[in-house]
């Protein structure tokens, strides 16, 4: 870490003082921003989307779980896969503490991954977690919801992924799986509209740990990426054992938050 300039108590207040004024600005845009999103646009969702749930088969609309929305968490975790992305699995540790408040407020979240239930309950299990996972094994909707992609589109060299046409290997692409969040709306007749996605750093709001280390002087310390520290939950007592735990890879590294 670099020497840092060390002030009377008077120049410190002041620059404190100053920068508030730009939190403020900053807060207000983001509130402003947030208006703006939820006045887009919406498209009413016609395909019959299906998942395999520990309660059996179940609906896009199903999954609403008496609720008039939903937040869907594209998690990375591919039918060939050993287990879920170290990213992904970040993010998603900030969750389960969240929805006993979320839920009180007509939403309901959800992740899905095109691996086969069976896997995902066993990571779910392995990683304690306790939010809703669903499997889309056999169905579009990661296709449809670019967050998942054939091996003839990436040998096509680009892939469909945050709204726009991403090279594979010189943008960093080079995954069957990305992430993701999409939300719908489900009214009183039981239409479905598909209201907002975000894709790449879209995510990074719901990860307290990072509002947490933006705080300290040292901030997030990372050169290039999460990949460089991050590991599943379970594993950072073998890092810090001296025993490690191997390099994560690329696709699995939260290397894809662009």
């Amino acid at each position: 870490m670099e020497p840092h300039r060390i002030v009377s108590r008077e120049e410190w207040l002041a620059a404190h003082k100053a920068h508030l004024a730009e939190e403020k600005a900053l807060t207000h845009a983001r509130d402003a921003l947030a208006k703006k999103r939820r006045a887009l646009p919406w498209e009413k969702v016609d395909t019959k989307y299906t998942f395999d749930t520990p309660h059996g088969r179940k609906t896009l609309a199903d999954l609403f779980n008496g609720r008039s929305q939903l937040i869907v968490y594209h998690f990375m975790l591919g039918p060939d896969w050993e287990e879920g992305c170290p990213g992904c699995s970040f993010l998603s540790d900030h969750i389960d503490g969240a929805l006993l408040h979320v839920e009180q407020r007509d939403v309901a979240y959800v992740a899905v991954s095109r691996a086969p239930l069976e896997k995902i309950e066993a990571f779910k299990k392995r990683m304690g977690w306790h939010f809703h996972w669903v499997s889309s094994f056999g169905s579009e909707f990661n296709y449809d919801y670019h967050v998942s992609f054939t091996p003839e589109q990436r040998e096509k060299g680009k892939v469909y992924y945050n709204f726009e046409m991403n090279d594979v290997v010189a943008g960093g692409f080079d995954s069957d799986e990305l992430p993701g969040i999409s939300v719908f709306y489900k009214d009183d007749a039981g239409d479905v509209f598909h209201t907002f996605s975000a894709y790449g750093r879209g995510g990074e709001p719901l990860i307290g740990t990072y509002n947490l280390l933006d705080l300290t002087p040292k901030g997030r310390d990372e050169k290039h990426n999460m990949g460089e520290w991050l590991r599943h939950h379970d594993r950072y007592d073998a890092v810090r054992n001296g025993a490690g735990a191997g390099p994560v890879p690329q696709h699995e590294a939260g290397d894809c938050c662009h």
